[in-house]
């Protein structure tokens, strides 16, 4: 009985400290999960207050906040728009991939951890926060410019992605055989497919199946088949992730904005619980030895992927100063990167691993809205010297050119 009223106290301390620590993100304009990460490192071993009863059911909470993300994540894109995203925007996607994944591979081999701890880095450093970016987007009002949908390409070819990529991190994770880890990619694969077919034929049929006029109905129907197909991807070591991303694909129409309204709270418990559930596992005094290499990554694929951004724009037909805007927007690292990571840490595969991963999406997940911010006005400002001092600029040339980016904005 005691014990019980222990992990009361402390789990809604717990629960409290995050929402007002979340409060004081939101008065400040900025992303929580740096201040869930350091709530995390404070609470977890050799941080200021350890936990102890309650910790057992973080780490249930954590998992259930992993399928709520990618859940979420897949309701917010269709089938039909991930089939068209994949054919017209496949090359920025290839571009991305080869650009931001690279420098955490190869930082991995230069510090000897090995192929596993490499492949498991390259996806740390490959994939945009979408929730971040979502927000800044909204914060900034460039929702409606033209740059905007080449950034939302590149995040809808990264989600999709990792389909394939978290079961292949999986399975390498395991220690499965060559074997074993091709059987597992073509399951991965087979259901992916097999999803996506579906709901582009009978997406209807299976909303229709799902949906509810009662919230309640609703939410625990689409809840209770989320965590089955999860527990399910799981068993076939597929990621119980995928297996709740599919699941979000597979719903669309008015069944997928309900459960949207509906889940959104519960996302936002339980994903916070995950950050925090990461970070005590992360001991803070193995953070100052790889805050170099997390910096000196940060620096790399803060360029890489302003590059990535800018491409995509520029192939998309945006105007120069769109193209700067994309690129500085798609900076900011989050949510995924720490789910990856978090798969190795469980594992046990390099005890360094997890201290870089927390500083590397801590400094990208602060510096990613101001790049958002800043990029375009810094590079217009430096070609524009540029420009003057090779050739003079006839009258109205920057009147036309921010006329050219700024079409469709809201």
């Amino acid at each position: 009985m005691q014990s019980s009223a222990v992990f009361l106290i402390e789990f809604g301390c717990l629960i409290l400290g995050l929402g007002l620590l979340g409060r004081f993100a939101g008065r400040f304009r900025f992303s929580p999960i740096p201040l869930y990460l350091l709530a995390g490192l404070a609470f977890g071993e050799g941080g200021l207050l350890p936990l102890g009863a309650s910790e057992d059911f973080v780490a249930v909470g954590a998992e259930i906040g992993v399928i709520l993300l990618l859940l979420m994540l897949g309701l917010e894109y269709t089938a039909t728009d991930l089939v068209s995203h994949l054919r017209t925007h496949y090359p920025a996607g290839l571009l991305d991939a080869v650009l931001n994944a690279l420098p955490g591979a190869v930082l991995a081999l230069l510090l000897g951890w090995g192929p596993v701890a490499a492949v498991v880095l390259a996806g740390v450093t490959w994939v945009s926060s979408s929730g971040v970016i979502a927000k800044v987007l909204g914060d900034l009002g460039r929702l409606g410019n033209r740059e905007t949908p080449a950034i939302l390409s590149i995040l809808v070819l990264e989600d999709l992605s990792m389909a394939v990529y978290l079961p292949i991190v999986t399975a390498l994770l395991a220690g499965v055989g060559l074997a074993a880890g091709g059987v597992t990619l073509a399951i991965a694969v087979g259901v992916l497919t097999l999803v996506l077919v579906l709901a582009v034929r009978f997406g209807r049929l299976v909303s229709r199946f799902v949906s509810s006029d009662d919230p309640e109905k609703l939410l625990l129907v689409v809840l209770g088949v989320t965590l089955v197909v999860a527990g399910v991807a799981q068993q076939l070591q597929v990621s119980a992730a995928v297996g709740a991303f599919l699941v979000g694909i597979a719903l669309s129409g008015e069944v997928a904005e309900g459960a949207t309204s509906l889940l959104a709270p519960l996302r936002d418990l339980f994903a916070a619980v995950f950050f925090v559930f990461f970070g005590l596992h992360t001991d803070p005094a193995s953070i100052p030895p790889v805050l170099l290499p997390a910096l000196a990554l940060a620096a790399v694929t803060t360029a890489t992927k302003i590059a990535t951004g800018y491409w995509a724009a520029r192939r998309a037909g945006i105007g120069p100063r769109g193209r700067w805007r994309a690129g500085g927007t798609l900076v900011a690292r989050g949510e995924f990167s720490i789910v990856i990571a978090g798969l190795a840490v469980t594992s046990g595969i390099e005890p360094s691993l997890g201290p870089l991963a927390t500083a590397y999406v801590l400094i990208l997940v602060l510096l990613g809205p101001l790049t958002a911010r800043w990029t375009e006005p810094l590079a217009t400002r430096l070609t524009g010297r540029s420009r003057r001092r090779s050739a003079p600029v006839p009258p109205g040339a920057h009147e036309a050119l921010d006329d050219q980016d700024t079409v469709g904005r809201t």
